[in-house]
């Protein structure tokens, strides 16, 4: 090109050319410069002939024996040929290293571990900061696992811990034997930072034995026990009517009697509802005047008494007082089946034993929810299944804690720090909320954690109905599914919301043209019915908000680093139940002699 000053030819391409040169001479012998020194290093420390050499790559090309001298050149001939496949290798591990961590936890149209960045580290450590305002101060590189969200098991290959982040709400359903208390209750509630609560219809070798020692060191230990599963002594007292004092909170009460006798799943009849609105009336009264909830029970035995009508007319509610009148001053049938179906319902408290948990008593402390809620506590509900449990006491006291826990934390800007961890085992049998649904669409923003344990889909639809379980299932942010599912229409349920993935098929057939091959896809479930169903314990199925399904492996308590702390402690704990039974036993025993 002609200059525009000059007009004779430029000499910038042929300057272009000769940098360029310059540049890739001066990078090739940068480049084996360095791969020889590399090489000479490694085979210096391969023969044991002396130190790491300081980086010269010019030396290493120009004069190898002088930075090696104890090396022969064979033996610089020999490292040099090797080093360069060893370090491919080393490579390409790396990468297959990196990519199987990529991909980790992907089968078939599974979650992969990308996919699953929000609840790992370091986003559930993030999160956990924006959520605690404890933690926010901290680095993020001294924040302890715990503190960082409740563990679900962990992500193969590269075991990456998955975690619930302190705003989720958690619903599992496991068969029984599949992990569900061992994996996920128990590490949780060891792991808990804040409060804590537990239901469980089982005491001995369980998660009360399993977690009592633990906890009783970080917080004082409240165990309500009132049909004596851990044949506990009482040691303490709650007041069961201190939220009835307003008709809401006595209609709450009373529907925890109704539902720990009825299956939401039978609907309410015109009996039940009028029994549960006599219920109510009483337990209005009776809390009205601070008297203890036995006086309800003896207003059941006798209709006529006019006592709760007056006092309710004296507290101010006279329009309950003249529902209550209505009832009483109706016909004698209709009064008596009412009154009849209220006492069934409340019949737990005809046993002395059980009412006197709920009644006040002078020497021992009192369980207070709203201080509970603030601490570091742990407070064990422990009731039998079936008629006549003190299921709904169970209930009452699992609600009292979780409403209390909400008004703390709107009395502390908003949230729970450190949160408060319900768990809810056999949550079906012993602690039938029945608007746990509705109150799963906002206690995770409020620190309040539910995990609710189910044994199966079934179960939940009993205790709640098609439609309530099916909202539990909706608001719950995070589902767990364990081992053992063998509900033929859950199964495909799963199976359909896991979706379907293409699968590629090569086929070769054989002509007078000779060989031909096609290839084509098909469209098939990432996980069928049969394979949900057999799903093996130890594995589970994590189903998040916003990501796709997972498979988790379970980690169980008794495979960690505690078990020869936890394991003795547990083992302590159920041997002292057994001597409390026996002593129980032979108490009675002796009583029955003598009489």
């Amino acid at each position: 090109m002609p200059s525009p000053h000059t007009g004779t030819p430029s000499p910038t391409p042929a300057i272009d050319a000769l940098l360029g040169l310059l540049i890739g001479t001066v990078t090739a012998a940068l480049a084996f410069g360095s791969l020889a020194w590399l090489s000479g290093n490694v085979t210096n420390a391969m023969a044991g002939a002396g130190g790491w050499t300081p980086f010269a790559p010019s030396d290493a090309l120009v004069r190898p024996d002088a930075l090696w001298p104890a090396l022969s050149p064979a033996a610089l001939l020999i490292g040099v040929r090797l080093t360069p496949g060893l370090l491919a290798l080393a490579v390409t591990a790396a990468g297959v290293a990196r990519w199987l961590r990529v991909r980790g936890g992907s089968r078939n149209g599974l979650a992969r571990r990308a996919d699953l960045a929000p609840l790992l580290a370091p986003e559930i450590t993030a999160t956990a900061k924006s959520l605690r305002p404890g933690l926010s101060h901290l680095d993020a590189g001294t924040i302890s696992p715990a503190d960082r969200g409740i563990l679900l098991g962990t992500l193969s290959p590269g075991r990456a811990e998955v975690r619930a982040s302190w705003e989720d709400v958690i619903l599992a359903i496991m068969a029984p034997r599949s992990g569900k208390t061992s994996a996920l209750a128990i590490p949780a509630i060891l792991a808990a930072p804040g409060a804590v609560v537990l239901t469980s219809n089982k005491a001995a070798n369980d998660a009360f034995t399993a977690t009592l020692d633990a906890r009783a060191r970080v917080g004082t230990v409240w165990t309500l026990d009132p049909q004596q599963i851990a044949h506990h002594p009482r040691e303490m007292w709650w007041d069961i009517l201190a939220d009835a004092r307003d008709l809401a909170g006595a209609k709450r009460l009373a529907g925890h009697f109704v539902a720990a006798s009825v299956d939401e799943s039978h609907g309410s009849d015109f009996w039940s509802t009028a029994a549960a609105n006599t219920l109510a009336a009483l337990f209005l009264a009776a809390a009205s005047s601070r008297r203890p909830i036995t006086d309800a029970l003896a207003w059941l035995a006798t209709p006529a008494d006019r006592t709760p009508i007056d006092l309710l007319t004296d507290a101010g509610h006279h329009a309950v007082a003249a529902q209550l009148r209505g009832t009483v001053s109706g016909a004698t049938e209709t009064r008596d089946g009412i009154y009849e179906t209220a006492r069934q319902y409340a019949s737990c408290l005809l046993d002395l034993e059980v009412a006197a948990w709920v009644t006040p008593s002078a020497s021992l402390p009192e369980f207070r929810p709203a201080d509970f809620a603030a601490s570091r506590d742990t407070l064990y509900l422990l009731s039998k299944d079936g008629g006549g449990s003190a299921a709904a006491i169970i209930a009452a006291a699992a609600d009292a804690v979780m409403r209390a826990a909400v008004i703390v934390a709107e009395r502390s800007g908003g949230r729970l720090d450190p949160p408060c961890l319900c768990v809810l085992d056999e949550a079906a049998n012993v602690c039938r909320i029945s608007d746990l649904p509705d109150l799963y669409s906002h206690l995770g923003s409020r620190g309040v954690i539910p995990m609710t344990i189910l044994q199966s889909y079934r179960q939940g639809q009993k205790c709640w109905g098609e439609a309530g379980m099916d909202a539990l299932w909706s608001a719950a942010t995070i589902k767990v599914i364990g081992s053992g599912i063998d509900d033929s229409d859950f199964a495909d349920r799963l199976s359909r919301l896991i979706g379907d993935h293409e699968v590629r098929t090569t086929s070769v057939s054989t002509g007078e043209s000779g060989k031909s091959t096609s290839v084509s896809t098909r469209s098939e479930r990432v996980l069928p019915p049969d394979a949900i169903r057999a799903l093996p314990k130890g594995k589970a199925l994590l189903l998040a908000t916003g990501i796709r399904v997972a498979m988790l492996d379970l980690k169980p308590w008794f495979k960690g680093r505690s078990a020869k702390v936890i394991g003795p402690a547990s083992a302590h704990a159920t041997r002292a139940i057994t001597e409390r039974a026996r002593a129980k036993g032979t108490d009675r025993d002796l009583t029955g002699f003598s009489a």
